[in-house]
């Protein structure tokens, strides 16, 4: 189906071809006539099926259908997304449909300064994408009424609950116009997702476009087994031998990112870093390098598993297995976006084997593993085997190392008297021989 069979506006149509959109997909094809018609939706897809594109675009030409004027500390439009990578993309697809449009788009999140933001609140927004933290401090002092929203949306839903949000959503979601359309877009419709939509929505569409935690076809995945402490050695040889050009990893934590960067460029492969203690600003610009090709590898925390839209990522890879198995679905969606083909590689050491067995049970395959010759790892049972055995070993050499012992201390005790006994006061004592 052609984005012209639902009558949008020539200045929208114009954008959407410029931004190489053709056919729709799914979640678009069902999410755009429900919200044309002003209802409620609830959607589901998976990662990089165009969520944005699903609610931007209805937005937007309803906001054509009925102009209005920008007002001072107001919105029109306001959508919640979990991370200011995802707020930024959200923020510069809007900007991309809208280009021809008299809509402005303004981004809120935290990691820059309160006051430049402040001033750019007052004087109003068509569009404002943030993240719930940073809008609730903006409503504590002043700078933003929601009176007047009209459009609220949650992008990546689950995420922002994982991530603790729930409280502020509801204390955003209570200063919001009451008489407002509600969007809720999630990659999974988990128990707190559901139970937040039926406080929040208003008889909703319910749209499940995909089969729920499934990833792409067009993504090949495969798991390298490999020991914990020789990780950085095999992706330093996978890199190199095969030239991977543009590859993006993901480590379980920002001391783990930051440590592996080093190696990396030590290993001289151009690397950067993305992760929560990183300003906005040295993430933002190792994110354009990275796109630039300035870099070869950009390493990140869970922080950019959802929110980066890279085009022609081909490579992600796992330096460390999620901690949530659903986490593994958004990281390697970085990948095979837009129709396009991509590689997920996961580093598997022996004691993430049971993580790895959830991610293959939630979707519902097994994953394909290669050896590399000279990075092979034991089997856990061996192991265990190996642990047993040097136990038992080590409580034989330490009831032999008693047993000398003993036998010096009686040779040196000999011909001593000990204390052997005591009745009514009266010491007995023994003459050893």
């Amino acid at each position: 189906m052609k984005f012209e069979s639902f009558s949008f506006a020539p200045e929208l149509l114009r954008a959407i071809a410029e931004c190489g959109y053709q056919a729709m997909t799914p979640v678009q094809q069902q999410a755009i006539p429900a919200i044309r018609r002003g209802e409620d939706v609830l959607a589901s897809a998976q990662t990089g099926t165009g969520k944005t594109a699903a609610f931007a675009l209805p937005i937007l030409q309803k906001m054509c259908d009925n102009p209005k004027e920008t007002l001072p500390s107001n919105t029109r439009t306001l959508i919640l997304t979990p991370t200011r990578e995802l707020a930024a993309q959200v923020a510069d697809n809007i900007s991309a449909y809208s280009k021809y449009l008299n809509v402005t788009v303004l981004t809120i999140y935290g990691g820059v300064k309160m006051d430049s933001q402040s001033k750019k609140l007052k004087r109003g927004a068509d569009v404002i994408v943030a993240t719930p933290g940073r809008l609730l401090e903006h409503i504590v002092a002043c700078n933003l009424s929601l009176s007047n929203v009209e459009f609220l949306v949650l992008d990546e839903a689950d995420r922002m609950l994982d991530m603790g949000f729930s409280a502020d959503i509801k204390k955003i979601i209570q200063a919001v116009n009451k008489t407002r359309q509600n969007m809720l877009f999630s990659a999974t419709f988990s128990t707190e997702v559901k139970k937040l939509a039926s406080e929040m929505l208003n008889k909703p569409k319910i749209i499940a476009a995909d089969k729920q935690n499934t990833t792409a076809d067009t993504v090949s995945q495969v798991v390298y087994p490999v020991e914990q402490r020789r990780k950085h050695e095999l992706l330093s040889e996978l890199i190199g031998t095969k030239n991977w050009q543009r590859v993006l990893v993901f480590t379980a934590t920002r001391d783990a990112a930051d440590k592996l960067v080093k190696e990396l460029n030590l290993d001289g492969i151009v690397s950067g870093v993305v992760h929560g203690e990183k300003a906005q600003g040295s993430r933002r610009r190792a994110l354009r390098e990275f796109v630039e090709g300035k870099i070869r590898v950009l390493v990140a925390t869970e922080v950019a598993a959802r929110g980066l839209d890279i085009q022609n990522l081909e490579y992600v890879v796992n330096y460390d297995l999620p901690f949530l198995a659903e986490d593994y679905v958004h990281r390697i969606g970085r990948t095979g976006r837009a129709g396009k083909t991509g590689v997920a590689i996961s580093f598997v050491s022996r004691e993430e084997e049971r993580t790895l067995a959830d991610i293959e049970k939630l979707i519902g395959q097994k994953i394909r593993r290669v050896t590399v010759p000279g990075y092979e790892v034991g089997s856990r049972e061996v192991l265990l085997k190996q642990i047993e055995q040097r136990r038992s070993f080590a409580k034989k050499q330490q009831r032999s190392d008693n047993v000398g012992e003993q036998m010096i201390a009686e040779k040196n005790m000999d011909g001593r008297r000990v204390k052997v006994g005591k009745a009514n006061s009266t010491v007995k004592y023994k003459k050893i021989k």
